[in-house]
């Protein structure tokens, strides 16, 4: 069954302004369905991501896994990377394993809406419509954000609402019979 809302807007439209450059990924795409190794019931593994065209300045990236369709008033939060250095454009599949085994040795998870800090795949309510998943990728001005690894999602947001130089943004989709 269906829930009877409205579409949420694009939560990034809300936000200060802020450029662009471009993330691709060789598991997902912009307003693709997600495949089963990306959701929490099938394999849970985080996609591949690469980027570029990041503007001069970036002193370093952040990287986050949103869903503004979820059936809550803040959204749902899946994954959250900290820390990741000015010379990185890439993650590897699996980057979101529990441990952060596969991030860069001075990068960190934040704990995702499920409570762990990992990345928790895409799960929509059953029979609800497609709900699109937010992967960005925000060029911060700084090396750091001020935050750790008990931080919440919207303090990071909070955080990076005013040092985002660009973003750069794919929202593939799911739905679960």
């Amino acid at each position: 069954m269906t829930l009877d809302r409205p579409l949420a807007p694009d939560p990034y439209s809300l936000l200060p302004a802020a450029g662009s450059f471009g993330v691709t990924s060789a598991d997902v795409a912009d307003g693709e369905p997600l495949g089963e190794e990306f959701v929490l019931s099938g394999g849970n593994l985080s996609p591949q991501l690469s980027w570029s065209g990041h503007p001069g300045g970036t002193g370093g990236f952040v990287v986050t896994v949103f869903d503004p369709d979820a059936p809550t008033p803040s959204g749902f939060w899946h994954w959250a990377v900290v820390g990741l250095d000015a010379g990185m454009t890439t993650l590897p599949r699996d980057a979101g394993a529990a441990g952060g085994a596969n991030l860069p040795a001075d990068a960190f998870m934040l704990r995702n809406d499920f409570g762990t800090a990992d990345y928790a795949g895409a799960a929509p309510p059953p029979g609800d419509r497609a709900h699109r998943y937010f992967v960005v990728v925000h060029a911060i001005d700084v090396p750091a954000l001020d935050v750790d690894a008990g931080a919440s999602n919207a303090v990071l947001s909070f955080n990076l609402a005013f040092h985002t130089l660009a973003r750069a943004i794919m929202a593939p989709t799911y739905r679960q019979e």
